[in-house]
């Protein structure tokens, strides 16, 4: 068995950052062209959008906020006139800050993680999940994280948002599920970026203590995971919330 999504086009959303890079790559590599979305760096996509030309897959890069609907269904619009129709979403873009305590936190944090985890995920599904409808299939996964079980100090912001993500991917999967389209979350734990290859590896001795396998994973091993949830070798999978952090998190039945 291999991943094969020649055929299928994929929708990338914060593709021009870390994790957002590795997944584009490698969902190339598998085979499918690619819609890469940015926010502000453009230089990056084009970048990204000439790797993925250069693997024999058609590209096209799109700056849209995807915190907002109209900027969603434009981004649909364009996508469209270059590429066709959308197979497989991968909502990754999320909104940046810094953590804090509850009290400390500002509230406007709490605002931008709502719109950039619930509200993303909410425009995409109605800008694209009516094609899938039509054509009787297709793929929706959502980048989560193991913060939405972890519940430390400083993380209620990004939790919150994360969490009320996972409600909707769950009820999604629900609503959308006879139409034969997976809907479907990687919950990725501390990875190891290309960031980090260039300027150093962090220390995660108090990290990795609590992982079984001893290691943090890299970001090509949650790429691997959302490569196979778009395939259809998970053909029925759907409502999941998968961690790829080594077992440092482990959803309970």
């Amino acid at each position: 068995m291999k991943i094969d999504l020649s055929g299928q086009t994929a929708l990338v959303t914060g593709a021009t950052g870390e994790l957002g890079r590795v997944i584009v790559r490698t969902l190339a590599e598998s085979g499918a062209d690619i819609a890469l979305h940015y926010h502000s760096n453009e230089t990056k996509a084009a970048e990204l959008k000439n790797v993925v030309e250069a693997l024999g897959r058609r590209a096209v890069a799109v700056q849209a906020d995807v915190t907002k609907q109209d900027a969603v269904q434009a981004l649909k619009q364009s996508i469209e006139t270059s590429l066709g129709h959308v197979d497989i979403v991968v909502a990754n873009a999320v909104a940046q800050y810094k953590w804090t305590s509850v009290l400390e936190q500002p509230a406007e944090d709490y605002a931008s993680q709502f719109d950039s985890c619930v509200m993303q995920s909410v425009y995409l599904a109605k800008a694209f999940i009516p094609g899938m409808i039509e054509r009787k299939g297709g793929r929706f996964i959502g980048i989560n994280t193991e913060c939405s079980m972890q519940n430390f100090p400083s993380q209620s912001a990004y939790v919150a948002g994360k969490r009320g993500m996972d409600g909707v991917y769950r009820v999604l999967a629900k609503e959308v599920g006879e139409h034969q389209i997976t809907v479907n979350q990687v919950a990725p734990g501390w990875t190891i970026s290309e960031r980090e290859r260039t300027n150093g590896i962090a220390e995660s001795s108090d990290y990795i203590r609590n992982v079984p396998l001893r290691r943090r994973g890299t970001d090509q091993e949650i790429a691997n995971a959302v490569a196979f949830l778009a395939s259809d070798l998970a053909s029925f999978i759907t409502g999941a919330y998968i961690p790829v952090n080594g077992g440092n998190v482990m959803p309970a039945i």
